[in-house]
């Protein structure tokens, strides 16, 4: 399985207000609910009216589009980051998993995938 680096420095935040995100911006993932609405942003994107935010995240994502029917596949990802110690946080699209880890992490993340069988790109 092939994991494309994403090359932003992210970030993840809470908003007030959906007006203060840049729809057009290039990488952005939105959550609302009943209880808040969340933000997943370039850093150098990220509104200055946030409620919280914390910096410092790096990512990947699965290559290609993952059909509905695949069983386990962010499950194992992530829990061969867990063996390692390695927190993550994800994002699901349509098409497919992307995962975050802490910018100090990064480069151990993906040599942990790649001795297990991934290839980074």
């Amino acid at each position: 399985m092939e994991l494309k680096v994403i090359e932003h420095k992210l970030t993840v935040c809470k908003v007030a207000d959906i007006s203060v995100i840049d729809l057009k911006a290039e990488f952005y993932f939105i959550g609302n609910t009943d209880e808040e609405l969340s933000l997943v942003c370039r850093t150098s994107d990220t509104p200055p009216e946030t409620i919280e935010r914390d910096d410092g995240w790096r990512g990947f994502r699965i290559q290609g589009v993952l059909d509905f029917s695949l069983i386990g596949i962010l499950s194992k990802l992530s829990g061969i980051l867990a063996e390692h110690r390695i927190g993550i946080f994800a994002v699901s699209t349509y098409n497919t998993d992307y995962i975050l880890v802490k910018e100090e992490n990064f480069e151990r993340a993906l040599e942990v995938l790649a001795s297990e069988g991934y290839t980074v790109v």
